[in-house]
């Protein structure tokens, strides 16, 4: 119990070496103390102090108390790591998310986030106002999509399409990697235009800006038209209109014979141990969404007038539901 009452202590720890850099610091030969405060004008004392309990956590180590190396698991926070998760880190630590989730409890009370309470606007709107902010939320994302779109590639079949659109895709990680599987097609992103400079860049990184567009809008007012719709963890942000809402303009915008593949976290029976119920805790802080069950889902795309017609493992917690016209 005690060591879930100080659970917040680590996160903050994390957060702290991410914005610190202290992976690229130590590593691989590691690093004084005083080193890592000359390189990012800290403390020398509150730097010895910091790896210390750096290496109580195991992201640091030292065999004199004077030098210290990183870690194998400090290395997954290294800015020029393949799959670093130095943006996971910076977001799961970063006011807009952590002050909504210190007032859980009234959440709970009230049945609505506490982003507005915590912030004064909704998770979005404050993100749409807070550029820095902003970027660590898109950076975050394209991380969490960069750990998971070749598992998603794997199970996702685009046999016959043409055009996919990545709906509130941000920087256009998942349909970029489809794209580079299929020299054919042509991707989209729908986003908010402060997300375009990244979506452009990536899809120039990744070798595929000739068949890449970046629209930006709203997809609760149009969803540009293609052959398949990906919505990769969009329907958990929102409540059951809303998603409703945004499943029909992808209904309405797919061409003949087109799909919708939502991916997502499935709930599962009360008690089953993992992520999805502590991510729904997650969506009730911050947002009006939730996380849903498959019969919960179910109901949402009958209303939307969409039929489901699989539903596959992608080897992750994330699973495709694959939806076609009613």
């Amino acid at each position: 119990m005690l060591q879930m009452m100080t659970g917040y202590w680590v996160t903050q720890v994390v957060r702290t070496a991410a914005e610190l850099r202290i992976a690229d610091h130590l590593h691989p030969d590691g690093a004084t103390p005083a080193e890592v405060a000359e390189a990012e004008s800290l403390d020398p004392d509150s730097a010895f102090r910091f790896l210390r309990a750096c290496a109580s956590l195991g992201l640091a180590a030292s065999t004199d108390g004077r030098r210290f190396t990183g870690t194998p698991l400090l290395g997954t926070l290294r800015s020029d790591a393949p799959g670093s998760l130095r943006d996971l880190a910076l977001w799961g630590g970063a006011e807009s998310h952590w002050l909504p989730w210190g007032r859980l409890a009234d959440a709970v009370r009230a049945g609505a986030p506490r982003t507005e309470a915590a912030l004064g606007a909704p998770i979005f709107d404050w993100l749409a106002a807070h550029p820095g902010e902003a970027e660590v939320f898109t950076n975050a994302m394209t991380a969490m999509t960069r750990g998971l779109a070749h598992k998603l590639a794997d199970v996702i079949d685009l046999k016959g399409a043409r055009v996919a659109v990545d709906v509130g895709g941000a920087g256009g990680n998942l349909v970029q990697t489809l794209m580079r599987r299929h020299p054919g097609l042509t991707g989209v992103v729908l986003d908010l235009p402060h997300v375009a400079a990244e979506a452009e860049a990536s899809a120039a990184s990744m070798g595929v800006a000739d068949r890449f567009t970046f629209v930006g809008g709203d997809f609760f007012d149009e969803v540009p038209p293609g052959d398949v719709h990906l919505l990769k963890f969009v329907l958990h942000d929102w409540d059951d209109d809303a998603c409703v809402r945004i499943l029909r303009n992808c209904r309405a915008a797919l061409g003949p014979g087109g799909r919708v593949l939502v991916m997502e976290l499935l709930v599962d029976k009360v008690g089953t141990p993992g992520l999805e119920p502590l991510m729904d805790l997650n969506m009730m802080a911050l947002s009006t969404g939730r996380e849903r069950s498959l019969d919960e889902f179910g109901a949402l795309f009958e209303r939307a007038g969409l039929t489901p017609v699989s539903a596959a493992s992608s080897g992750s917690r994330v699973h495709v539901l694959e939806l076609i016209p009613a």
